[in-house]
């Protein structure tokens, strides 16, 4: 019988596919990515590259009007890797970090 765990997130998560920029700090990984779900304070991303928890990212997307109930807004966010999930078939890899600040960039 399954057993159900505790819901540890602080923000409801969205299900939502947007395209992400992602950036580790260290400089090892830069590529393009898709979310899964976001909320402000937490990500979930496929990424084709192999991060490490506690690896320091800087995720840069466009969140649609269905998120900001408004016009569509460029954010850069400066997140930790809390969770990796390696994917059976070997693909991509789901990356879970919990956002530490983000700011609402001009329009590109």
């Amino acid at each position: 019988m399954p057993v159900n765990k505790p819901e540890r997130r602080s923000k409801r998560r969205v299900p939502i596919q947007v395209p992400v920029s992602v950036k580790s700090n260290d400089g090892r990984v830069e590529e393009s990515a898709q979310t899964r779900d976001l909320s402000t304070s937490g990500v979930f991303v496929y990424t084709s590259s192999r991060l490490e928890e506690g690896c320091e990212l800087e995720l840069v997307l466009v969140l649609p009007p269905e998120v900001t109930f408004a016009e569509r807004r460029w954010v850069c966010c400066q997140a930790s890797v809390v969770r990796v999930e390696e994917n059976r078939k070997g693909e991509n890899v789901g990356v879970a970090a919990v956002i530490k600040r983000f700011e609402v960039l001009p329009e590109m």
